[in-house]
């Protein structure tokens, strides 16, 4: 096997079954990391299976409601469900937390996540054909898609919070994206260019080079810890350049805030001096 050849015969590896259990896996350990959700568990086993199966297919579910598909379609995957299930109920419920303390063990959580971000090329990829196929050229239709497709879970968090009786409006993807929203909203541009041949390169070595880079981003963050985005300085000399350098809302409106109020405080004060004066005069007057 020549050196080329690697990203044609990487391009046609097999997602099922070791990257999609990959997946799932990561999936659902996520879930169980969040705040409540053992407590969901115990109190309410099928709203902790639903919030799995979102996390695991919730790119499925958004992308088929995009398109006015059923988003229940999912669901007629029987292998993916029941193998996704197994997931769930090991992660859960495994006697001695066995299970989940297994893969938490550092080497194994690298694979598993690395293994992961294959499986995100291959969903925006196939988001992206998917879109085409329904609207042909339509490239923002391609785009978002793609990156529904790819980054589902994150984008209808919100959603899934619901399912286990949380609500945090603040969370939402749209108004601070997480890397992984960042990352699989460009490679759903990328994807898109190329399927639409302004991006002249095969398509095989774009999803090589692209996931080669989601691989070795992901690794490098979670051995750093480090939960800064490798865009930040790019987001950051953007921002200047197109929107300028202001400051947020909240800060703007809390300075308003405390200056109305000490402004209020400075006139309150000077009508009580007003009025003191007033009372010595009429007293002197009498």
């Amino acid at each position: 096997m020549e050196l080329w050849q690697v990203p044609l015969l990487f391009s046609r590896l097999p997602m099922f079954p070791f990257f999609d259990l990959a997946h799932y896996l990561a999936s659902v350990m996520a879930l169980k990391e969040q705040r409540g959700a053992v407590e969901v568990s115990v109190r309410s086993p099928v709203a902790c299976w639903f919030s799995a199966m979102l996390y695991c297919f919730g790119g499925s579910v958004l992308s088929s409601l995009m398109l006015a598909e059923p988003p229940i379609a999912f669901l007629a995957k029987g292998t993916n469900i029941l193998l996704a299930s197994s997931v769930w109920y090991l992660v859960f419920y495994c006697p001695q937390d066995i299970f989940y303390r297994c893969f938490a063990f550092l080497p194994l959580r690298l694979l598993v996540a690395g293994m992961k971000e294959v499986t995100r090329t291959w969903k925006i990829t196939a988001g992206v054909a998917h879109a085409d196929s329904h609207f042909k050229d339509a490239w923002l239709v391609m785009v978002a898609v793609g990156w529904a497709r790819g980054a589902g879970g994150g984008l209808i968090s919100n959603f899934e919070q619901l399912v286990r009786g949380v609500w945090k409006p603040e969370t939402n993807e749209l108004l601070k994206m997480s890397y992984p929203v960042k990352v699989t909203l460009i490679g759903a541009v990328l994807f898109t260019l190329q399927h639409s041949q302004y991006l002249t390169i095969a398509r095989h070595n774009l999803v090589f080079l692209y996931t080669v880079f989601l691989v070795v981003s992901k690794v490098t963050m979670m051995l750093t810890r480090s939960a800064t985005s490798p865009f930040a300085p790019f987001e950051a000399a953007l921002g200047h350049m197109f929107f300028g350098l202001q400051k947020t809302p909240s800060k703007v409106k809390g300075e308003g805030a405390a200056s109305s109020n000490g402004s209020s405080v400075c006139d309150r004060s000077s009508e009580q001096h007003r009025d003191g004066v007033k009372k010595r005069q009429a007293k002197k007057t009498e």
